[in-house]
């Protein structure tokens, strides 16, 4: 049988029938009872304007795999069991971490949602933002209603800051991003975005009139810049997030890469601490992930140093043809992933802008 699902009455969250005590995000201190660290990156992070008059920290912290590994994922059966996310989460907020980038399809947010509330960090402190995953798109506007009162019930927020499409399903990402507008005239939802749209997909939305999202999600590192795509969305006022802005294609061409080597050489920096500068002095919001506590403070240092103009010109010269192409590939494949029409084409635009 399974366990009645978690409540949230009042910001408070608990399993009844498990004979729960409630729980609320809470000023106490944090696990360890004693005072949260300073952080540089609470520090020197700047916040990010958005389009919608509010604000977002240029640096989040990644959810992806925290404490559990999708079902679907890529490689899910041969994964290592990843660390526990009370752990993770409670390192990321002792490294300064204040954003939170999770989603339906992580399959954990009651995990990250019960490690944020016990690490003591008041709500109002927090940023917490996810993605509505194309199953529930797909099924329409009911039940992407439903996934965001259950994201907010299992992460215990009473209100999410920012709240995404995750892929623009064809047909179907328009009524989903309307009924995300309803939300958020009710206050469940603070801002709106969207994740892996082209610039085909977001005129889907303006063709419908419906307003702007504030952030478009997507892969950006000096390995896949796609200058004429970032440079639509971001004309229209919309703020890029990048996500594996530390590269996905493959350890030797971007941690080994030679260029971003001299340039970790030339700044005494780490490779990471190179791409992830270049992401922020783009203007796009960073969100690294890592399970190890020294990666997460070497990934968040990337305020105390610059690029200069021939290093950020560099950098934007390693995008390929061939990884456009993997771009591509990746697009026409997931946006019907875990949909009734997965591994068709149907209504997928097969004619966008890749550069």
């Amino acid at each position: 049988m399974m366990a009645e699902p978690r409540k949230v009455v009042q910001g408070v969250k608990y399993n009844s029938l498990a004979g729960e005590e409630p729980w609320r995000w809470s000023v106490s201190p944090s696990l360890s009872g004693k005072a949260l660290p300073s952080s540089p990156i609470a520090a020197a992070a700047p916040m990010l304007p958005l389009l919608d008059g509010r604000s977002i920290p240029s640096i989040g912290f990644g959810c992806y795999k925290v404490g559990v590994v999708p079902g679907s994922a890529a490689g899910a059966a041969a994964a290592a069991k990843p660390a526990p996310a009370m752990q993770v989460i409670a390192d990321a907020i002792a490294a300064g971490y204040r954003c939170f980038d999770s989603a339906q399809f992580y399959e954990n947010e009651d995990l990250v949602g019960r490690a944020l509330s016990a690490s003591g960090m008041p709500r109002s402190e927090l940023y917490i933002m996810s993605k509505v995953w194309t199953n529930k798109i797909f099924e329409g506007a009911a039940a992407v209603r439903a996934q965001c009162l259950k994201t907010i019930q299992d992460l215990g927020c009473e209100y999410l800051d920012l709240y995404m499409v995750h892929w623009p399903v064809p047909g179907k990402h328009v009524e989903a991003y309307k009924e995300m507008v309803a939300l958020q005239s009710e206050g469940l939802v603070r801002s709106l975005g969207v994740s892996n749209y082209t610039v085909e997909d977001l005129a889907d939305l303006q063709a419908a009139g419906l307003p702007l999202p504030t952030v478009n999600q997507i892969e950006i590192n000096p390995f896949l810049y796609r200058k004429r795509t970032i440079a639509h969305f971001e004309g229209l006022g919309i703020r890029m997030q990048a996500y594996r802005a530390l590269c996905n294609f493959g350890k030797t061409a971007s941690m080994e890469n030679e260029i971003v080597l001299s340039l970790a050489a030339k700044h005494g920096r780490s490779a990471s601490q190179v791409l992830g500068r270049w992401c922020i002095q783009k203007g796009f919001q960073h969100i690294p992930k890592s399970e190890r506590r020294e990666r997460m403070d070497e990934n968040a240092r990337v305020f105390d140093f610059a690029l200069d103009s021939e290093d950020m010109n560099r950098l934007e010269g390693l995008t390929t043809e061939k990884n456009l192409e993997t771009f591509k590939s990746t697009y026409l494949k997931c946006v019907l992933r875990d949909t009734p029409l997965e591994g068709s084409m149907e209504g997928v635009k097969t004619e966008i802008t890749l550069e």
